[in-house]
C-alpha cells in the first residue's frame, strides 16, 4: 500500500515538476487529466494482471471518455509518467514506457500489423521508450520499435524505427515506399495497421546507400591516382 502511495505521489510531482501552469498539489489532483488517466491506467493494469480483462477494458474505455486518453489496460508504464493536456493520447496493448517519460496530447504509440513466418501476429506490436524521454504533441511512434534513454521527439513526428539513446528526432515527410503488387498478393490481402506493413523497403535508404558507396569509390580511385603521380 505505501509502494502505491508513494507511485501517486510521484505522479503528482510530476505534474508540478513539468507544467508550469499548476500551481499546486491540489490542482494537479483535481485539474490534471494526465494525472486522472495514469491513476486509473495504474488501477486497470493491476486488474488486467488479475485477468479481470474485460473488467479492465471497460474502464479503460469509461477514462477515454472522461480525460479523452487511452491507455491498454496491459500497457506497462514507469513511474513519474506525464501526460500533459492529454486530449488524443493513445497508447497500445503491447507498449513499455519507462520512467520520468512525457507525452504531450495527440501522441499515439501505436501497434504496427507485424507478421511471423508462419503468417501470425507477432505478440510485439507498440514501442518500448525508455527513460527520460519526452514525445512532442502530434508526434506518431509506430511499431515494435526502440526509444533510448533521454530521447527527444519533436512534434509531428513520425517515427517508425529505433532511436538512439541522448538524440533528438524531428521530421514528418512522407515519401514513397514498397508497392503493393500482384507478386506479393498475400501481403496486400492483409490489414495494415496505421497504413504500415512489415519490412518495407524504402528506395530513398537505397539510393543513399548507393551514393554513398559511389563516393567512397570515387575517394579510392583518386587516392590511387594520387600514389601513381608520385
Amino acid at each position: 500500500m505505501n509502494k502505491n502511495f508513494k507511485m501517486i505521489r510521484q505522479e503528482v510531482q510530476a505534474v508540478l515538476d513539468r507544467d508550469p501552469a499548476t500551481g499546486s498539489k491540489l490542482e494537479a489532483v483535481l485539474c490534471s487529466s494526465g494525472f486522472h488517466a495514469i491513476l486509473m491506467h495504474r488501477m486497470n493494469h493491476w486488474l488486467w494482471k488479475k485477468n479481470f480483462k474485460l473488467t479492465a477494458r471497460v474502464l479503460s474505455q469509461f477514462t477515454r471518455f472522461l480525460t479523452g486518453i487511452e491507455i491498454h489496460p496491459a500497457a506497462r508504464i514507469g513511474k513519474g509518467f506525464f501526460i500533459d493536456h492529454g486530449m488524443g493520447v493513445v497508447i497500445g496493448e503491447t507498449t513499455q514506457i519507462g520512467d520520468n517519460v512525457t507525452l504531450y496530447h495527440d501522441v499515439t504509440l501505436g501497434g504496427t500489423t507485424v507478421f511471423s513466418k508462419d503468417g501470425k501476429v507477432t505478440s510485439k506490436r507498440h514501442p518500448t521508450v525508455g527513460n527520460n524521454v519526452i514525445i512532442g504533441s502530434g508526434a506518431q511512434v509506430l511499431g515494435p520499435i526502440n526509444i533510448g534513454d533521454n530521447v527527444k521527439i519533436g512534434s509531428n513526428a513520425i517515427v517508425t524505427k529505433d532511436v538512439a539513446p541522448d538524440t533528438t528526432v524531428v521530421g514528418m515527410a512522407a515519401h514513397h515506399v514498397a508497392e503493393i503488387n500482384g507478386r506479393n498478393k498475400r501481403r496486400k490481402e492483409r490489414f495494415a495497421a496505421y497504413g504500415l506493413v512489415e519490412n518495407l523497403e524504402d528506395p530513398l535508404e537505397e539510393k543513399i546507400r548507393l551514393l554513398t558507396q559511389e563516393v567512397n569509390d570515387l575517394k579510392t580511385e583518386i587516392t590511387r591516382l594520387k600514389e601513381l603521380k608520385k
